[in-house]
């Protein structure tokens, strides 16, 4: 006798097919001088990210995360540059009015890890101590963009 709902037959909500650096810049545009500049200083450094998705077959997506750092001391000469556009191609299985969240919050919540390591490394091997950025809190970012979107239709 076979059951339609057997473990074999539910496919799991979110499944990782594949993840890559996309694209990938460091710069550090004030070397050897800077180094020295910065004795008992630290820079500012702002982080900005974004989150794309697009679909590329029925229910498989690529997420990208991107993110960017720009290093500063006293807030005007650069340190360093960081760029870093992550991806990951995903196959989501939920109704569909859970598949943006799962592709702004869930999906980069999985990339940002290895996007991490890769950007300490980064930091690291040009330098400087490695850059450890802090948890990001997705869902925040998935809230601000939908009121963002919200306030552009009600203008």
């Amino acid at each position: 006798m076979s059951d339609t709902n057997t473990p074999e037959s539910v496919q799991p909500p979110l499944v990782v097919n594949g993840q890559y650096v996309k694209d990938l810049s460091f710069e550090v545009p004030g070397a050897p001088a800077i180094f020295a500049e910065m004795q008992g200083q630290n820079p500012n450094i702002p982080i900005h990210v974004d989150i794309n998705a697009q679909q590329l077959h029925e229910n498989t997506y690529e997420v990208s995360l991107h993110l960017k750092i720009e290093a500063k001391l006293n807030d005007e000469r650069p340190v360093f540059i960081v760029e870093l556009v992550y991806g990951g191609i995903f196959t989501v299985n939920v109704a569909s009015e859970h598949v943006q969240a799962m592709l702004l919050i869930e999906c980069p919540r999985l990339l940002f890890p290895f996007a991490r390591t890769i950007i300490a490394d980064m930091t690291r091997d040009g330098g400087f101590p490695p850059l450890m950025i802090q948890p990001i809190d997705f869902v925040q970012l998935f809230r601000a963009r939908a009121e963002a979107a919200q306030a552009v239709g009600n203008a």
